[in-house]
């Protein structure tokens, strides 16, 4: 007999789970910097036109959004079943929108005013007499720069 017994086989030897936690959070700092947060929660019907000559935006942050359409299913109770407009994640009336965009403008940098750009998101079946009072509010505060925001395809499919 010998005194040095031959290794056996002993399989795989086990995973190093040592960097698990260090690998774990690095991922999650990354999902939380990269991660962003919805701005507004949408309060209104927004099925918007489509539209076949479209142009994306480059500064967003440079953009105020102004909703308008019939309240959705769950505030259709409270606000009816009109057309109407969402300033932020509030229902509005047309005589707020000037406030609005003084709002939006104290918030920037005074460089950057001139370059404010006002998207309108509008529901494909509001009336446009909402779209015109709208229009008016605006020009009284000397926001000019107005963008439709729609979807790309073909604008006249939606022709009745």
């Amino acid at each position: 007999m010998s005194k040095f017994k031959k290794k056996k086989d002993g399989g795989l030897p086990a995973i190093n789970t040592a960097s698990l936690p260090d690998i774990v959070f690095m991922l999650l700092f990354f999902f939380m910097v990269a991660t962003v947060m919805r701005d507004n929660t949408l309060m209104i019907k927004n099925n918007l036109p489509s539209a076949s000559e479209v142009e994306k935006l480059e500064k967003k942050e440079l953009v105020m959004f102004i909703y308008a359409g019939k309240p959705s299913e769950r505030y259709q109770a409270k606000f009816g079943t009109e057309a109407r407009i969402q300033l932020n994640d509030k229902f509005a009336d047309v005589s707020e929108i000037s406030a609005f965009v003084l709002a939006e403008r104290e918030g920037k940098r005074e460089e950057q005013i001139p370059y404010l750009i006002t998207a309108l998101k509008v529901d494909g079946e509001t009336n446009m007499g909402l779209i015109s009072d709208i229009k008016q509010e605006l020009r009284k505060v000397n926001a000019l720069k107005i963008n439709y925001t729609t979807t790309k395809g073909d604008a006249l499919k939606n022709i009745k």
